[in-house]
């Protein structure tokens, strides 16, 4: 009799994570949380550490026929301190792990340590460590992140109570159709190699997906404001999917006003070009690293006049499910259909 086989396609990149930690048992009473927020949390007495990870894998997570090999070292520490920015902490240190094939040369390699050590800069983040191996399928970045917040500024994907507002950094969808933008002169280069990439008037959404940055200026600014989010998240899958993450975790639901969700001129007017829905590149691109989190009614006064922080919803009862009240006043289930990284291709 054949033994039962289930698609990692099948189960989808969560429910994956899921089976994964099932049977997980602690056995430090350091260890706070584990596997299902932005990063771990681990009791260090007056305050918390956090740890997290992620990975970059070439021809799944960047293309380097179009992605600067500096951007992508910039880019692969934002994305960690992005996770540390969801937790309200602070980044400290990071390890720095490389897989490499024998393309690449010393000279590629001190070109994306050298967008690695600038967004270390940026980020004020100490690159302290990692390790590097031979792989023959690319090129793979891990790197690790570990960073500090107050016991009492720790936020979590759950703590949402109903009639809380939902904030949302930045713009969304950006980077995503910025992608669009990248594949398409791929794809006109591939047809014909003396055509030179078209990328002036897209610079913006260019950026977005190349170089993100992670927000720890809002983290920073809330602070100074006196306000600790409810719940916080970072938008990497797509506002749709991480809705989803935040109404799981806090067993309530969350209604989304269309004409509330903030778009650049640039990301609409080129969606438009790519006869794409502008909204639905909003909900389900992904990519954008902004935050998402809640906040108590009380608190709207202190964040009103903030020039980067928009407020595109609430919280409700969970059996009212997450929708999308829409210009028109109609009110439409949402669906998470951002990235999926197991999806068959």
């Amino acid at each position: 009799m054949a033994e039962k086989r289930t698609e990692l396609s099948d189960l989808g990149e969560f429910g994956l994570i899921d089976r994964i930690a099932e049977g997980i048992e602690r056995q430090h009473s350091s260890s706070v949380l584990g596997i299902g927020d932005d990063a771990a949390v681990m009791d260090r007495g007056e305050e918390y550490s956090l740890l997290s990870t992620d990975m970059l894998v070439e021809g799944i997570h960047f293309d380097l026929s179009y992605a600067p090999i500096q951007h992508l070292g910039y880019k692969a520490v934002a994305v960690n301190v992005s996770d540390i920015a969801a937790m309200n902490g602070t980044p400290e240190q990071i390890t720095v792990s490389l897989a490499l094939s024998n393309r690449f040369s010393l000279e590629a390699i001190e070109a994306l340590y050298a967008g690695i050590k600038a967004a270390a800069k940026d980020f004020k983040v100490d690159i302290v460590g990692g390790d590097t191996t031979a792989s023959t399928s690319g090129l793979i970045i891990s790197i690790s992140v570990l960073g500090r917040v107050a016991k009492n500024e720790v936020v979590y994907r759950k703590g949402a109570g109903q009639n809380d507002i939902l904030c949302a950094t930045g713009d969304l969808g950006a980077a995503y159709i910025g992608l669009q933008v990248l594949e398409r002169e791929k794809q006109t280069y591939l047809a014909n190699p003396q055509m030179q990439p078209q990328l002036d008037k897209y610079q913006y959404i260019v950026q977005r997906q190349l170089k993100p940055v992670a927000r720890m200026d809002i983290v920073h600014e809330l602070k100074e404001a006196g306000v600790v989010p409810t719940s916080m998240i970072d938008i990497s899958d797509g506002l749709a999917s991480e809705v989803f993450h935040l109404s799981k975790h806090s067993q309530v639901a969350f209604a989304l006003y269309e004409d509330q969700l903030p778009i650049d001129k640039q990301t609409y007017d080129t969606a438009v070009e790519f006869n794409l829905d502008p909204i639905t590149a909003v909900l389900n691109g992904g990519e954008d690293y902004e935050l998402l989190f809640t906040i108590k009614q009380e608190d709207h006064k202190k964040l009103e006049k903030h020039p980067d922080i928009h407020f595109i919803g609430h919280a409700q009862a969970l059996d009212k499910g997450n929708l999308l009240v829409t210009k028109n006043g109609n009110r439409v289930p949402i669906k998470a259909q951002g990235w999926n990284h197991l999806a068959e291709k």
